[in-house]
């Protein structure tokens, strides 16, 4: 490459801003280690999203990610969607509150009978109804016995998910009430970018 085309060296002026994230990598490796939340009160159901849709999975991950800087899925083409939602095994349940979608956990599964929740979340109105605990415990649940329902499939032998100092400040205590276990802690330096929200200006700031 030429110097006429080689791109200029970032500066202060121009590297974006930068935050430190702190990730912790919990796990469960025995269906005896998940301690079930009570179920809330009210109208709340878990659903299988049986039916592979983009659409529908990039409205909850922008839903439920939006307050708190889930970005790396929102440039994703179609094709690329519908890769991740067709991997073998791999399941989204989907809480309801009266009809209306809450939150959602996606189970990756991965070799050796280990499965990742990759991602995991109420949407904001709904959080702090003791909801997210139910579908945590749910979602656990069915990571534990998702063999049953994929012919070929290896037993589960271990459960695992990473959290960071972006989520809410209730996630950590939910999980480890699950019975979670901590066994790595690493931090990053990441873009300061603004919480994309589903839309612009969707959250308003917790002084409004």
């Amino acid at each position: 490459m030429s110097n006429a085309t080689r791109p200029a060296p970032a500066t202060s002026e121009t590297a974006p801003a930068e935050v430190e994230v702190t990730i912790w990598s919990l796990e469960q490796t025995s269906p005896s280690d998940l301690r079930p939340a009570a179920a809330p009160a009210g109208d709340v159901r878990i659903v299988c999203a049986l039916t592979p849709l983009p659409e529908f999975s990039r409205f909850l991950y922008a839903a439920v990610g939006g307050d708190i800087r889930w970005t790396d899925r929102l440039g994703l083409s179609y094709a690329q969607w519908q890769e991740i939602l067709g991997r073998p095994a791999a399941e989204t349940w989907v809480a309801y509150e009266n009809g209306t979608p809450a939150g959602f956990i996606e189970l990756d599964p991965q070799e050796d009978g280990v499965v990742e929740i990759a991602y995991f979340g109420l949407i904001p109105a709904f959080r702090g109804r003791r909801i997210g605990g139910h579908l945590l415990s749910y979602g656990v649940a069915r990571a534990w016995d998702l063999a049953e329902r994929h012919e070929g499939r290896a037993a589960t032998t271990r459960v695992w998910l990473h959290t960071c100092s972006d989520d809410g400040p209730h996630a950590m205590d939910n999980y480890l009430r699950r019975g979670f276990r901590l066994f790595d802690t690493r931090t990053e330096r990441e873009a300061d970018v603004e919480a994309p929200g589903p839309w612009p200006g969707a959250y308003p700031s917790p002084t409004a």
